[in-house]
């Protein structure tokens, strides 16, 4: 397992999310006795993983079983809506606890992990991030697992700096960027110097001031961008200027634990601009819900509905 030397700010998971997962595993025909074991295992070890585990699954069964992922037709109810964004929690965490098993560094959902490597060389993890090192001498490798780093290279002619992830390739020397995994349209942002990009398709230079754009077909492109304002998270902050608000909500996601569900198309068309503390996305839907009539809805710790109930 990846150690955690160096980073700040990466917590345990919350009960809940461990709850879920674990209801997931156990409602599933092929849980064996060593899973019902340390199930029971992890239920005694603290009063409160009882009360959760028991409010995760009269959720599931209340619910009711998953969908058959061979309809076609998406849920319409707020019972099936719900059952969906638990189903995709509990993959989600499962999915992000095998990257953390693998990285060298990780942070968790909500947090913002920083770190100096052994060539002096800073990170910034944003939420839920894992990275791997590869460090030899000819080359400083990086693997991005998931999420979004930042990184501030120390000048190394000799050993290049490459960070892989998210289908693009990353090489600097000497510089500050940003590169994200998580299929966003820009991966690669780059606050100072100038690094080369490249992906099965092209090869790209991207100065200051600038990100790598990838479009239809795969297609890779450079375009102008506030590049600041996008890594404001550095800081713990979130700042939006004329963004969608079906787009805010999806960033807004990133940084808690469940799903933020929109249920109104034409609400989420409405331009956002504010700025937003990374660490209180309760605090930010307020916000939203007091300026923007926006109704807010929670059906458990780990699913809230924006927008009008269906």
């Amino acid at each position: 397992m990846g150690s955690q030397d160096g980073v700040e700010g990466s917590g345990d998971e919350p009960i809940h999310e461990a709850a879920a997962a674990w209801v997931a595993r156990l409602s599933s025909s092929d849980a064996t006795d060593a899973d019902r074991a340390a199930f029971a295992a992890w239920r005694d070890a603290d009063p409160a993983h009882a009360g959760a585990y028991a409010e995760m699954d009269a959720l599931w069964h209340h619910l009711g079983r998953l969908p058959d992922p061979r309809r076609r037709r998406p849920p319409t109810t707020l019972a099936g809506i719900a059952v969906v964004a638990l189903a995709g929690g509990v993959l989600a965490y499962q999915l992000g606890l095998l990257d953390r098993l693998r990285a060298d560094l990780w942070s968790g959902v909500g947090d913002i992990a920083h770190a100096t490597l052994a060539d002096g060389s800073r990170v910034d993890l944003n939420t839920d991030t894992a990275i791997a090192l590869r460090f030899t001498d000819r080359e400083r490798r990086v693997d991005l697992l998931r999420g979004e780093a930042s990184f501030d290279v120390v000048p190394d002619p000799d050993r290049p700096f490459i960070v892989e992830g998210g289908g693009v390739s990353v090489r600097a020397v000497g510089t500050r960027f940003s590169v994200r995994a998580d299929g966003a349209p820009d991966p690669v942002e780059v606050a100072q110097g100038r690094v080369d990009v490249a992906t099965s398709h092209r090869r790209v230079s991207v100065s200051a001031g600038e990100v790598a754009h990838i479009g239809e077909n795969a297609s890779l492109a450079v375009t102008s961008g506030d590049v600041s304002r996008h890594l404001a998270w550095r800081d713990g902050r979130l700042i939006f200027a004329g963004q969608p608000l079906s787009t805010v909500l999806v960033e807004l996601g990133r940084y808690r634990h469940g799903r933020i569900l929109l249920l109104d198309g034409r609400l989420g068309q409405r331009r956002v601009t504010g700025a937003f503390e990374a660490g209180n996305t309760d605090d930010a839907l307020a916000v939203i819900a007091a300026t923007m009539g926006a109704r807010i809805r929670r059906l458990s710790p780990l699913i809230v509905l924006v927008g009008s109930p269906l």
